[in-house]
């Protein structure tokens, strides 16, 4: 998120005015954060309500225990998440206390799942916690995106790489070899990234053998901006508690687009070649999301 800024000014009394030199006493108000709005309790302030106007969180949780089965609308999401962009109704939908995706037949990326941007207060260190599951009959494909991640800066993705200094972004893929294995390994867009698509590093969760259908696998992420063009940021992935990364990162070396500004949440297939695609509707469940933010 960038931080937009808009002048509150008050013009003194006449009375000043005519003893002295005019003059206009200004401040800049910058756009607020906040927790989710089940966090506020019902006695919040006006200026609290204010903020929650803006839809921009720092922290939050969401478990769908409360939802009944059904479509998980646009509306839903972003009194969750906050603004939230690119979410597809007909796509998500509650099952059984979780989010349920849909990934359509015969299609990749933004034609196949969701591709949901969510704005959150700027910041240098972040956490989310989720848990996902494929479903029993899940068709691995060649793999995709999955899951909760997060956008530094102009936020890099789909193929454009963080060369340039000014943005990069983590998140985490499914993919199956030639020879049926099928992992998880991360995805990670950055100022030294080797190649023009994300980088995983060689890392596999788990490191041999493949997921299994039907399981619940629990993802802790952690992020931390670098300064300048120091390779002083973090990037941690825990899979069910085993490290799958955890390294020190160069995300950027424009110190104005350093901080972490959006979430995303991409659920899809893909790559962008047919031997990506499924020929049969596939679905991802998700549970228990935690997003904190631990610096500013």
């Amino acid at each position: 998120m960038k931080i937009s800024f808009r002048p509150n000014c008050l013009q003194y009394p006449t009375l000043l005015f005519v003893l002295s030199i005019p003059f206009i006493s200004c401040k800049k108000e910058a756009v607020a954060d906040a927790t989710s709005p089940s966090a506020i309790p019902a006695s919040a302030t006006a200026s609290a309500a204010t903020v929650l106007a803006t839809n921009v969180y720092s922290s939050w949780t969401v478990n769908w225990n409360n939802y009944a089965a059904g479509v998980y609308s646009t509306t839903a999401a972003t009194t969750d998440f906050g603004n939230a962009s690119g979410w597809v109704d007909k796509r998500a939908w509650i099952s059984a206390g979780t989010l349920r995706v849909t990934l359509l037949p015969k299609a990749l990326s933004d034609s196949c799942g969701i591709l949901a941007n969510i704005d959150i207060a700027d910041g240098s260190e972040y956490e989310v916690d989720y848990d996902v599951r494929f479903h029993s009959l899940f068709d691995w494909s060649r793999g995709g995106k999955l899951g909760f991640g997060f956008l530094v800066g102009d936020g890099n993705t789909g193929g454009v790489p963080g060369w340039d200094g000014s943005g990069g972004s983590m998140r985490l893929i499914w993919y199956q070899t030639t020879q049926g294995r099928v992992y998880f390994q991360p995805y990670l867009y950055y100022k030294d990234q080797p190649g023009q698509y994300g980088d995983d590093f060689g890392a596999t969760y788990p490191a041999t053998g493949s997921l299994s259908k039907g399981k619940w696998y629990h993802v802790h992420m952690y992020i931390r901006s670098n300064t300048g063009s120091d390779t002083n940021g973090r990037a941690l992935i825990t899979i069910n508690g085993t490290t799958l990364l955890n390294t020190a990162i160069r995300w950027t070396t424009n110190d104005s687009e350093r901080l972490v500004q959006n979430m995303c949440f991409h659920t899809f297939r893909g790559g962008g070649t047919a031997d990506w695609e499924s020929s049969t509707m596939g679905y991802i469940y998700y549970d228990n999301l935690i997003v904190k933010r631990l610096n500013q």
